[in-house]
């Protein structure tokens, strides 16, 4: 009879044993960057993230959406507070109306505050992830799935953010003087330091590069729907377009995707337009948001193409194209 409880405890120790074992390997495949801060824990009123492999179960195609939701409408701000510190964090800045958008991205990642700005002449709310969940979780899956920035500004950015982490940098003026960034709300950076800021992810150096990386597909779904549109034109040409700063191999990378010769334009020097509007052009950007299983695209950006799908379908050069049902 004494064998049934040391049996029962023995199975208790065993399961309790292969949680800690699970827990300590999810932790070596997401290891948080640098160290976490005492003061940032009981501000937040919470503890280290121990058990991570909920996160780990985050598919990679929408941390792949989501780098290119940041690429387009996202910033890592990185500032001094009033005494001198350095605070980080990521802003996805969208208009009021697109908030379901954050809501899904919040709903998804379990991190960060949707915050609301009425007072502006356009409405914006954002959706703000602190310094510790940045490195605790969202950083580290970027590293895990090997999923990086594709724009020059935001690549800037996260190294910087990771020297800093990685360093355990607290002092604003730690920071290497010969790093400015502006991006949006960012203050300019300064400091005496020169250390060279290390790269983690070097940039495709061609088109096809950046076509052949396996998270390119699902990253474009979300810089869509930061800097795309799906429109038609008074001459009833349906149109999908994406629209950046100046980035030549990665707009290439564009007609390589959707199949098209289509001539890149530049804007005054300063942007980059990938447009495309025949029938074979349509149909391809067709079968990329509605037959290629990618990450679906969401919030306004998604009802905009349900819009242009039913005016194409009604349309008589575009009509026999295959569209979903």
């Amino acid at each position: 009879m004494s064998a049934i409880p040391w049996v029962g405890q023995d199975i208790v120790e065993s399961k309790n044993t292969t949680e800690y074992f699970t827990i300590v390997a999810t932790a070596l495949m997401l290891p948080t960057i640098g160290t976490v801060s005492v003061h940032a824990l009981k501000k937040g009123n919470k503890n280290l993230r121990l058990d991570k492999k909920e996160y780990l179960s985050i598919p990679s195609s929408f941390i792949a959406f989501l780098a290119g939701v940041i690429d387009g409408d996202g910033y890592i701000q990185i500032t001094r507070t009033t005494k001198g510190f350095i605070t980080i964090k990521l802003v996805i800045s969208i208009h009021l109306e697109d908030i379901s958008t954050l809501e899904y991205i919040q709903s998804v990642l379990k991190l960060g505050k949707v915050s609301i700005y009425r007072d502006h002449k356009s409405p914006t709310c954002k959706l703000i992830i602190n310094r510790t969940d940045l490195q605790e979780v969202l950083f580290p899956l970027l590293l895990h799935h090997g999923i990086f920035f594709l724009t020059d500004t935001r690549r800037a950015q996260f190294d910087l953010a990771m020297f800093i982490l990685k360093d355990d940098k607290k002092v604003y003026d730690q920071i290497p003087a010969s790093l400015s960034l502006r991006e949006r709300d960012a203050s300019p950076l300064r400091g005496d330091a020169m250390k060279e800021i290390p790269t983690l992810f070097e940039l495709p150096k061609t088109a096809s590069d950046y076509a052949n990386l396996a998270f390119f597909k699902n990253w474009i779904v979300g810089f869509t729907i930061s800097e795309g549109s799906f429109f038609v034109k008074k001459n009833n040409d349906g149109c999908f377009q994406l629209k950046q700063r100046v980035h030549v191999m990665l707009f290439e990378a564009f007609k390589l995707v959707f199949e098209t010769n289509r001539k890149i334009d530049t804007e005054k020097g300063l942007y980059n337009q990938f447009a495309v509007s025949s029938k074979a052009d349509i149909q391809t950007v067709i079968n990329f948001f509605s037959f290629s299983g990618f990450h679906p695209l969401i919030g306004l950006k998604n009802i905009q193409y349900l819009k242009w799908l039913t005016v194409l379908r009604n349309s008589s050069r575009y009509g026999n194209l295959n569209f979903p049902e």
